[in-house]
């Protein structure tokens, strides 16, 4: 089982909020369009984005994405940190380009999944 905590300290991401680090990681799904966002992301997956607005919080929320990871440096506003606080989401930053990022996520989640 891949946590939420776990992929924070093994990916070296900014924590911004982590109100339920234990959360399990199920899959992942980047993007940025938000309506796509709404209609594909899946509960329990870890969503790479370099939205930043409090629309982001609400899509997560809608989504019951395990956590919200903005990549590429991009940092939330603070009606999107917010929200998230109100809502118990998980916000993560990272430096890393999308791509890359997304590529550590999956391999991450192969190898726990392998492990079970």
């Amino acid at each position: 089982m891949l946590t939420v905590e776990m992929l924070a300290k093994e990916l070296d991401l900014n924590i911004m909020m982590l109100p339920d680090g234990g959360r399990e990681i199920e899959g992942g799904y980047a993007g940025d369009l938000l309506s796509w966002v709404m209609g594909r992301a899946q509960p329990g997956d870890a969503w790479v984005t370099i939205m930043s607005n409090m629309n982001v919080s609400a899509v997560a929320q809608l989504t019951d994405v395990a956590c919200v990871i903005f990549a590429e440096g991009v940092v939330p506003d603070r009606e999107a940190v917010n929200k998230a606080e109100l809502h118990g989401i998980n916000l993560l930053g990272s430096d890393l380009g999308v791509f890359e990022l997304c590529h550590k996520i999956s391999s991450m989640l192969e190898e726990y999944r392998d492990e079970n």
